[in-house]
């Protein structure tokens, strides 16, 4: 039996973050797509119980419902990469981060990012995740 190639994120393990949303949480989108807010509908590859709205963290991939931007874009569901979160996220070393604003980056179903820049600084677990959201953001912290 052949396995199916997957598109998107690669596969390797990563440890386990503080989740900071979840369904219905407004993102800011980063990018220069034309969206600039959205609502999180639905979070990919989540497993949880019934009745547990399910949740995500940075570099998780999310579908998201676009709230406000440009009209043509308005009311689409898309693709969209956490890479900001308010809530604390406690990393391996010891360090704890968190940021001002819960954002997120639309991408492709291949992964690939919509927009050509992406406004202030993302979070290195989702630059490590996606490479290309790496190559065109300003800061990674």
């Amino acid at each position: 039996m052949g396995s199916r190639r997957k598109s998107g994120r690669k596969k390797t393990s990563r440890p386990r973050l503080s989740y900071g949303v979840q369904n219905n949480t407004r993102l800011v989108i980063a990018d220069n797509s034309g969206a600039k807010i959205a609502q999180i509908i639905g979070v990919d590859h989540y497993k949880g119980r019934q009745r547990r709205l399910p949740k995500a963290t940075l570099g998780s991939v999310v579908t998201v419902s676009i709230k406000k931007g440009k009209p043509e874009l308005k009311g689409n569901i898309l693709k969209c990469v956490i890479v900001r979160q308010k809530q604390i996220v406690r990393r391996l070393d010891g360090s704890r981060l968190c940021f001002e604003d819960n954002a997120g980056v639309i991408i492709s179903k291949e992964g690939d990012p919509k927009g050509t820049e992406i406004r202030g600084p993302i979070a290195r677990e989702a630059a490590e995740a996606f490479p290309r959201l790496a190559s065109i953001s300003s800061l990674i912290i």
